[in-house]
């Protein structure tokens, strides 16, 4: 069982995307009872997920409408949710960094 770090953010997201909210739900339901050892167990299961930088993995939502970037320490059974919005938002984001590159 994985301990999910910032479920307030989570609930936060869910507040801010709505249609969403059923799906982050699902996902956080399903991670807090897996048992995952490492990334390639994980990938088996979420075929999707990408390894990005930092243990940082990211979660396809909805079919790829919504994407969810979380850090996972296998090791310690723990997951940080870094940050979720919509596909487009995603392709704005600094993945490594989390933080949005500002259109000029």
């Amino acid at each position: 069982m994985f301990n999910i770090i910032a479920r307030k953010t989570l609930l936060d997201y869910c507040k801010k995307y709505p249609i969403a909210a059923s799906a982050l739900q699902e996902w956080y339901h399903e991670m807090v009872q897996s048992n995952f050892r490492n990334f390639n167990e994980l990938k088996m299961v979420y075929g999707t997920a990408s390894l990005v930088a930092d243990d940082r993995v990211v979660f396809n939502i909805m079919g790829n409408k919504y994407r969810l970037m979380v850090r996972i320490v296998f090791q310690f059974r723990a997951i940080q949710i870094k940050w979720f919005g919509t596909h487009s938002e995603y392709d704005e984001a600094d993945v490594t960094s989390t933080n949005f590159k500002r259109k000029k």
